[in-house]
């Protein structure tokens, strides 16, 4: 059974911002995550949060683009991404 990744409202705004190369880095861990699940230590800088968050980066060098992920439902295979954007502005210290 695959995962369902939903998007916040947050980062259905934030896409729309992307570079088209961090755009479709995000669209492959998408994808990936939800063939393979949400434990994607294959990405550059990879790690929990804190709970059930997780984040990766998906473009090195500056800006560095990351991504933040909750796992809403391991029974239901569902999570949410509630950060896309540039290291600066990621969400480290709230989950």
């Amino acid at each position: 059974m695959k995962w369902t990744v939903r998007l916040n409202r947050k980062v259905e705004k934030q896409l729309t911002r992307l570079p088209k190369v961090v755009l479709d880095a995000f669209k492959f861990l998408m994808k990936e995550i939800e063939i393979l699940g949400p434990i994607r230590g294959n990405w550059p800088n990879y790690g929990p949060l804190s709970g059930n968050c997780y984040h990766c980066h998906i473009k090195k060098g500056r800006p560095t683009y990351v991504v933040v992920w909750e796992i809403i439902s391991k029974k239901e295979k569902q999570i949410e991404v509630i950060y896309v954007g540039t290291h600066e502005g990621a969400p480290y210290q709230k989950h």
